[in-house]
Formats: structure tokens, sequence, C-alpha cells
């Protein structure tokens, strides 16, 4: 049953990855802003939900390495294998306002969550963990952002270049776009969800460790609505919507979905080690190192497979460890 499942699972990812992109481009359209703000706002923030429910769960459970590693292996999934995948089918321009407002700001989250979850290191307390009001700090960070990047994008929607992507839902009501919105992202959870436990299961039964589960399996695992998305993206022509997906992602994970898991119970961290963080923020600054380098403000196929080398390098390093 396990086969069956791991199939069903993977066409519930593919089906809920072609209508949210279709859905999300004719959004885009119709309300005159970048396939990126919606990729950003609609597409990322609904891909995250399951290291939403993994993160917070662990946090009220007491388990704080689980809550922050989950965000930071998912961080490092986004930028190198996904955005990796992504331009190496389809190299892509990247807007000047995008390099100069939202991926430093991603390189910022990525600094914030190291220096706030390494109290031991910066300020020599007894442990390293969230506290309270870091969460809260979080938090009032995420909200401020997503309203200045909104807000921005609104007043400067009349000025937005055309997509060149289509959509097969072009002239659909926006309520019904919505609705196949919101039910390609329940699509793209509860398969990924499916596909998760089924290739669990099978690992289990083939003899791989708990261990290499984990870091291969499950963490993969919950990055694969943002990864099946991004890669849907990429082949109808919309990269912009997948570099949207990564870096609202991103910032999802590390201001929101900390800040709620910590606001909600105070997250020790132990297991976490300085070298996971390290390659985290050298993700965040590889991705404004693909805007200046060979092509301005391009992503290339060389860098998108550079971007793979390293997530297949820190995976096996994990692995090793």
């Amino acid at each position: 049953m396990d086969y069956l499942f791991l199939v069903i699972g993977l066409a519930l990812l593919l089906l809920g990855a072609e209508f949210l992109v279709d859905s999300s481009v004719a959004i885009a359209k119709k309300a005159k802003i970048s396939s990126f703000i919606i990729g950003l706002t609609i597409v990322g923030m609904g891909t995250s939900a399951p290291e939403l429910f993994v993160s917070l769960s662990s946090s009220l459970t007491g388990h704080g390495d689980v809550a922050v590693g989950n965000i930071v292996g998912s961080n490092i999934c986004n930028i190198f294998l996904i955005l990796g995948v992504s331009a190496a089918i389809t190299p892509f321009v990247i807007q000047k306002e995008i390099v100069k407002r939202d991926i430093p700001f991603g390189i910022f989250a990525a600094v914030l969550l190291f220096l706030l979850a390494n109290d031991s290191l910066i300020l020599g307390s007894a442990e390293s963990g969230l506290s309270r009001i870091e969460g809260i700090l979080l938090l009032i960070l995420f909200v401020g952002y997503m309203a200045f990047t909104i807000t921005k994008s609104l007043k400067n929607r009349g000025n937005q270049e055309e997509d060149e992507a289509e959509s097969k839902l072009a002239g659909k009501p926006v309520p019904l776009l919505l609705l196949i919105a919101v039910a390609s992202l329940a699509g793209l959870i509860g398969g990924g969800n499916l596909f998760l436990s089924s290739a669990e299961n099978l690992a289990r039964a083939w003899g791989v460790s708990e261990a290499v589960i984990a870091i291969t399996v499950v963490a993969l695992g919950t990055s694969l609505p943002e990864l099946i998305t991004s890669v849907v993206a990429a082949l109808k022509n919309n990269s912009e919507l997948a570099l949207g997906n990564v870096i609202g992602s991103n910032v999802f994970n590390a201001l929101l979905i900390l800040g709620v898991a910590s606001a909600a119970h105070p997250i020790s961290i132990q297991g976490i080690r300085l070298e996971d963080y390290s390659v985290m923020i050298f993700a965040a600054l590889c991705t404004l190192g693909a805007a200046f380098s060979f092509r301005k403000y391009f992503f290339t196929r060389g860098e998108g497979i550079f971007f793979l080398i390293c997530y297949v390098g820190y995976t096996a390093y994990l692995v090793l460890r």
C-alpha cells in the first residue's frame, strides 16, 4: 500500500502545483501585480504550512531543536535545492527591486535568527534559545515587512511589466481563482504528507536508519510543496513566482513560524551547530551573489547547478556527521 500511497501523494503534489501556479498567475494578472508578490504571499505562506505545523508542535512539546532545525534545514533546501532546480530548468531575470529590497531582507532574517538563537555564544547566557519577547520581535518584523512590500507593490502596480507566463484559468472571476488556489494548497500539503509518510515507511522497510531518514526524507518531505510548485512554475516560464515562493517561504519560516512558536512557548536550543546556521546564511548570501555574478540581475543555469552542488554537498556532510 505504501507504494500506492507514494504514487497518489506525488499525483496530488503535481496536480496541486499545476493549479496553484495557474490560479496564482491569473490572480496576479487580474490584480495587475507581479507574480513575485503572489509567490511571496499566497504561495510562499501556503507552501510553508508543513513547517508551521512541525515547528509549533515541536515547540509546545519541548523539542526546540526540532523546531529550529526544521526551519534552518528548510531554508537551506529552499535556496540551494529549489532555486537551483528552478534556474537549472529555466534561467531567469531578477528584478532590481527584488535585489535591493527582498533578497537583503532575506539575508537579514537569516542573520537575525542566528543572533537570537545563539544567546550563549554572543551574550554569554546559560543556554541558547528563543524567548517570548524575541518571538514577538520576530512577529513584528514579519508584519512590518509584509505590509511594506504589499503596500509598495499595490502603489506601483500600474507600472508593473506584463508577465510572460500564461494561465489556463485566465478570465475566471477572482473568488473562483482564490478558491482554486486554496484547494490547490490543500492538495499540495495533503499530497506532501502522504508522500512523506509512505516514503518513511518504505525507507524503514529497506533498512535505512532513523537518522538518515530524518536528515534526508523528512527534511526534503516538508519542502516538497515548495519544490514541486517552483519546478512547475519554472516549466511554465514563470520563475519569478518560484523566486517569490522561496524568499517568501524563508522569511515566513524565520520570522512568522519561529515567532509564533517561541511566543507560544520559549524554545531551548542545544543540538543545532554553528555550521548549520553558517550554511543557512551562506545560502541567503548566494541569492544576492547570483544577482551580480556572470550576468547582472540574472540567475543563470550555471548558478543553478552550483546551488544544487552545494545542497548535495551539505546533505552528504550531514549524513557523514
